[in-house]
């Protein structure tokens, strides 16, 4: 039975980290909300979201359906689909250290979003657009450098292939995700900074040239990034 992935359906968003897990196992999958509104939808995910009777729903999209089990939050989701999909370790020790590095992940694309929605999420860009302006300004010059900085220690430490074990991680594809994100938001700022993390970018380059990544980032069903999503390029936010 294929896992049922609901996330919205005209941007990448959180769902991508959870699609590049699926496509690199070559896991069956339907995108729901990508569907026909005969095959699915958005409908269902709507549904689901504000079912009265459901005592554990989602609070938002990305969620994921196995069977009887659905499970919300990105690194959630990897958590569960990691040891199914031959992505993370086999100790406790190597899926909790996967599960925190995906978790600081998640730590930089919120940061990244607040660049453009500093104040709030309700309100629009031009509303807040003074905020973002400073916002962006230390983000470019502390906190990509920071976080990119962090994950090459941990490539470093590791031997500079994986981050962690001898194999690919789902943390290696979140991380392809991030830089991807960042090199289209702040293309100026990141393309500085990765010259001080060569680890960091020889590992981007290598999940790019994976065979089942390649293909897939030469479909369609890699949406491309825009100012909908996460990572959003607004020229005045990375002079």
């Amino acid at each position: 039975m294929p896992y049922e992935l609901h996330y919205w359906p005209m941007i990448q968003g959180r769902g991508e980290f959870v699609r590049l897990a699926l496509e690199e196992a070559g896991a069956p999958y339907i995108d729901v909300a990508r569907q026909d509104d005969d095959a699915g939808g958005i409908g269902p995910m709507l549904d689901r979201l504000s079912d009265p009777d459901n005592p554990r729903p989602p609070l938002a999209p990305p969620f994921l359906r196995d069977g009887d089990v659905v499970i919300g939050q990105t690194a959630a989701i990897l958590l569960y689909l990691g040891p199914r999909l031959g992505l993370v370790g086999e100790s406790e020790a190597d899926r909790i250290w996967t599960h925190q590095l995906q978790l600081t992940i998640a730590d930089a694309v919120n940061e990244a979003h607040d660049t453009h929605h500093p104040v709030g999420v309700g309100l629009y860009y031009a509303d807040q657009k003074a905020e973002a302006l400073r916002r962006a300004a230390e983000f470019r010059a502390e906190r990509i450098p920071k976080f990119l900085g962090y994950f090459e220690r941990v490539l470093a430490a590791n031997g500079g292939e994986h981050l962690v074990g001898t194999a690919l991680s789902y943390a290696d594809l979140s991380l392809f995700q991030l830089v991807a994100g960042l090199l289209y938001a702040f293309p100026k700022a990141t393309a500085a900074a990765l010259t001080d993390v060569p680890q960091v970018a020889r590992l981007h380059a290598a999940v790019s040239r994976r065979p089942r990544i390649a293909a897939y980032l030469a479909t369609p069903r890699r949406t491309p990034f825009s100012e909908d999503g996460i990572f959003r390029r607004y020229p005045e936010l990375d002079p």
